[in-house]
């Protein structure tokens, strides 16, 4: 082997440091600079992503916290709506129900008055009838006509007492 001859050795160890040393400068000057220029743009793109999503979580937050905020609103002014409008139809059915009480009371008197009419008929026409019965009765029981005035005060009396 042409490497491990010992008369060999000198020239291939100046070879390998002038290699070496061209390798070295190659490296130093071209490849490391490239190398470190993208670790650097790369160090600074993953900075520049991490404060993006820094600043979009801060944004999601903000607008988690307005989106909340417009619920809870939006709720309250659901709440002060149904609230406005359970007071208007109560409200409205008062006043539906205070117009139908006005006419049941107003039903109910024309119904009590014309009762009363009726009644005073019929308790006229009671006493003419009671008249007449015990006129035919007294007619019939004694075979004479009966003093119509002494009826009339008779029925009265009897009526008056029921009442």
């Amino acid at each position: 082997m042409p490497q491990l001859e010992f008369g060999d050795f000198a020239p291939q160890l100046i070879w390998l440091a002038i290699t070496f040393i061209l390798l070295y400068i190659a490296m130093s000057r071209v490849a490391l600079p490239r190398i470190g220029h993208v670790l650097e743009e790369r160090r600074t793109k993953i900075a520049d992503d991490l404060d993006s999503a820094d600043r979009l979580k801060r944004e999601a937050e903000e607008a988690l916290t307005a989106y909340e905020a417009a619920l809870a609103q939006a709720r309250a002014d659901a709440h002060a709506i149904a609230a406005q409008t359970r007071d208007k139809l109560a409200a409205e059915s008062a006043k539906e129900r205070s117009t139908l009480e006005e006419k049941l009371e107003a039903q109910l008197a024309e119904a009590e008055a014309r009762i009363a009419v009726v009644r005073d008929e019929a308790m006229n026409n009671v006493r003419t009838v009671a008249a007449d019965v015990t006129a035919e009765l007294v007619t019939k029981l004694t075979g004479q006509a009966a003093d119509q005035a002494a009826i009339d005060t008779a029925v009265a009396d009897a009526l008056s007492s029921r009442s």
